[in-house]
């Protein structure tokens, strides 16, 4: 009889210490598995960005099994605001805590907290880019700058919800801005300011971003055509001028210290992204300009998903807020792309029909897809119309106009 009380014990134990004690119509933990199983489909499937999608999903799934002990929000905590003292709200990382009993993803987001991820992966983008269409049209940057009303235009949207909504859906300026900088459809961008002014929404806000950033192709053409008239589309631009090396070794030094100067908040995301491309263009740095672009990209890509993934808590990412996010953030794409494509019309109207404005569409920071779009729906109308390298212009300035206008928001609600 002993053996099998001591068989009926180690099978009660097993019993209470598996995730089916736990499941209950009142703990919400089972949804959000059903939600990260969702997106593993669209990630896998429907091909949704799948390079992040994926990871952030798995992430999802993986913060949510009841027992698994992998993430503790309760580590990263955040102070309330002292009254009489500016700025003293803030979040904290109870380091010792995470060292000596975090999980597997504790020890990773700490490379969120302490913002070292979304700067190396824009070092790898920067390797990959370049910038020679802007600097042979220097204009470029007016329409990348148009593309960053939408995150402007959404963070005053976003404030009139709170100040004229229910109290379930009302925000705070800093969770205003970080709504906002989905608009400029740049995933590493989003999650920097985000965990920098409002963390416990980085789960909702990555998730919008990165899905919205694959939604690309299917959400900029009708706004491009709605805006722009048969003739405006079917303007042919000139060939762009060669650009020396010389221009292009120079280019990520100047904007590195201009940007520095005028937003020093931005200066990390802006500064590895040009010292990406400066390895890039300087070609003496083949093996870095290697490293970064593919080995160290892929890793921190990785870390970053899962890490992101894992603050979709059943708590934080199931409430009437992350509805709100998520049509608020399609609102801010829309804003950005219009913006985009109204400023490409001025801009066709003042040079005499030089300019199409369908690159201006391409002034959202989705690099290469936006471009790819703008080439497409000019081909459309003309298959003899190719503006993919015009459109990389205002791309690309979209890359930097998104990390300026996050260092501006930082700066005034950080």
């Amino acid at each position: 009889m002993n053996v099998f009380n001591q068989i009926g014990e180690t099978l009660k134990g097993l019993w209470e210490a598996s995730a089916f004690t736990a499941f209950s119509l009142d703990n919400l933990w089972w949804v959000m598995i059903i939600i990260s199983f969702v997106l593993i489909y669209l990630a896998v499937v429907k091909g949704f960005e799948p390079l992040l999608l994926l990871p952030i999903a798995f992430g999802m799934c993986l913060t949510n099994l009841p027992g698994s002990g992998m993430f503790h929000p309760e580590f990263f905590m955040y102070t309330e605001p002292v009254e009489g003292i500016a700025h003293s709200a803030a979040w904290y990382v109870d380091t010792g805590h995470v060292l000596h009993e975090g999980g597997f993803l504790d020890i990773l987001y700490m490379g969120v907290k302490l913002q070292v991820f979304p700067p190396l992966i824009f070092l790898g983008i920067g390797c990959m880019t370049d910038f020679g269409p802007l600097i042979a049209r220097p204009s470029s940057f007016l329409l990348g700058a148009a593309a960053q009303i939408g995150i402007f235009a959404t963070f005053i949207l976003a404030c009139l919800v709170s100040l004229f909504g229910i109290d379930a859906i009302k925000f705070t300026l800093e969770e205003a801005s970080s709504i906002a900088i989905i608009g400029g459809a740049d995933g590493p961008t989003a999650i920097w300011l985000t965990n920098k002014l409002a963390p416990h929404m980085l789960g909702s806000i990555a998730v919008a971003a990165y899905s919205y950033m694959a939604l690309v192709p299917l959400i900029q053409p009708p706004i491009m055509r709605a805006l722009t008239t048969k003739k405006e589309r079917l303007v042919k631009m000139e060939q762009l001028r060669p650009v020396s090396k010389r221009e292009k070794i120079l280019f990520p030094i100047f904007v590195t210290v201009i940007v520095a100067a005028i937003i020093p908040d931005a200066t990390p995301l802006v500064g590895c992204l040009m010292l990406g491309n400066l390895f890039k263009e300087s070609g003496v740095v083949d093996r870095l300009v290697k490293t970064a672009s593919n080995e160290l990209m892929n890793i921190v890509v990785i870390m970053l998903g899962l890490t992101v993934g894992a603050t979709a808590t059943a708590s934080n990412f199931l409430s009437p807020k992350t509805l709100v996010v998520v049509c608020l953030g399609l609102i801010a794409f829309c804003i950005g792309t219009a913006s985009g494509v109204l400023f490409g019309k001025l801009m066709c109207l003042f040079t005499g029909g030089k300019i199409n404005p369908l690159i201006g569409s391409a002034g959202v920071s989705a690099v290469p897809m936006a471009a790819r779009v703008s080439q497409k729906v000019g081909q459309e109308f003309n298959p003899n119309n190719y503006l993919l390298m015009h459109a990389m212009g205002p791309n690309v300035a979209g890359v930097i106009g998104s990390a300026v206008a996050a260092g501006v928001l930082y700066q005034i609600f950080g």
